[in-house]
């Protein structure tokens, strides 16, 4: 039987925890989850608000102080928050698409410098970052080795070496200037490391996100096609392939099941850049076509998103004393009621910790959003 459009969107938000909230720790949410972009400070722990029945932000702060959750470099060259067991596989899957992405730069190319020569670094780089150091502090280091480059050799080492970001505290755990260490990973894996780390990811990713195509989880990752696809042959039994309504094969893991066309999914407030929204090829299994350009705006910016009955139906922000919920279409009483309810428990989180969470994106909101009504839910 081949799974509907409904039934895949239904399986990832089941798999992501949206359809409804559960009692976990939060470091075995994140990894359920496969891991949440961290891009912005306070989005893991809207993520997680969305996810985890009663969670408390405290624990996450608890999570990142005591490494069980970290914070680094990986999935698409941007942040993201793992499980701390699952860093060195990923970041051994990912390693040489950020290196790649960074020392094939321009901005590395035009020191002169030979890739061999930051790679040289790496040792070093992980002794000295046995403690944490801000960014600075680093930089001064590398300077010895490579005087007035050292600023874009460090811009290239901060992306593919294996560092976490250190909380510093702040209402989100991490505060300017970003602080580093050293992660328990290897810098520079062999093949066979590299090649398990893919297929390691890959199975975090189908629990995630699945069932997924090749192209979903290269989206998610900006992988190869051919490394993904040499993944998938290693897993062998492990990966089932599954009918779906679209031309590109899908794949899940072995007994994974699919809800019910005709379950219901509730009301939810995303943060920004939500791995849900950035895990699919196209436009995403909860974004309608149209809405695509609304919510992911062209230099990369994913916005805050509502989701109703499982699909992003608009956008909503912080205003300092309360939420504005814009939709992107005419909403029903009870969707309205629903959202609601979310919004007023989502101020009790921000208003004790940040207000006018996300305030630097508010630009989107000034150049309007076409066809919309718009309701206010006051703290």
């Amino acid at each position: 039987m081949s799974l509907t459009v409904r039934q895949l969107a239904l399986a990832t938000l089941d798999r992501q925890l949206l359809l409804e909230r559960r009692r976990l720790d939060v470091a075995e949410a994140v990894r359920r989850v496969c891991a949440l972009q961290a891009q912005a400070p306070a989005s893991p722990y809207v993520a997680l608000w969305n996810r985890v029945e009663d969670f408390a932000p405290e624990d996450l702060d608890a999570a990142f102080t005591d490494r069980r959750i970290v914070k680094a470099t990986l999935m698409r060259i941007t942040l993201h928050a793992v499980h701390a067991d699952d860093h060195a596989a990923h970041h051994a899957a990912m390693v040489r698409t950020l290196r790649a992405a960074r020392l094939h730069d321009r901005r590395f190319g035009s020191t002169g410098l030979d890739p061999a020569d930051a790679d040289a670094t790496l040792p070093d780089l992980a002794g000295f970052l046995a403690r944490p150091r801000v960014g600075a502090e680093v930089e001064n280091e590398v300077t010895g080795r490579f005087g007035e480059h050292a600023h874009r050799v460090w811009w290239a080492l901060r992306t593919y070496a294996p560092l976490h970001h250190v909380p510093a505290g702040g209402p989100w755990s991490f505060t300017q200037p970003n602080t580093y260490r050293a992660a328990d990973a290897v810098p520079a894996p062999t093949p066979e490391e590299a090649d398990a780390g893919v297929r390691q990811l890959l199975l975090s990713y189908l629990r995630a996100f699945g069932p997924g195509s090749t192209q979903d989880f290269a989206r998610f990752t900006l992988l190869q096609r051919s490394v993904i696809t040499k993944a998938l042959q290693g897993l062998g039994d492990q990966v089932v392939r599954v009918a779906g309504p679209g031309r590109a094969p899908l794949y899940d893991l072995v007994g994974a099941t699919v809800p019910d066309e005709d379950t219901p999914a509730p009301p939810r407030l995303l943060p920004m850049w939500d791995s849900i929204l950035l895990a699919h090829a196209g436009a995403g299994r909860v974004v309608p076509v149209e809405y695509r350009p609304l919510i992911a705006r062209r230099n990369g910016d994913t916005l805050p998103c509502l989701l109703v009955d499982g699909q992003v139906a608009g956008v909503w922000r912080a205003t300092g004393d309360g939420l504005e919920l814009t939709a992107f279409r005419k909403l029903g009483k009870a969707a309205w009621q629903g959202l609601a309810g979310e919004a007023a428990k989502l101020w009790t989180l921000l208003a004790e910790r940040d207000p006018l969470v996300y305030r630097r994106y508010g630009h989107w909101w000034d150049k309007g959003f076409p066809g919309v009504e718009s309701r206010f839910v006051k703290g």
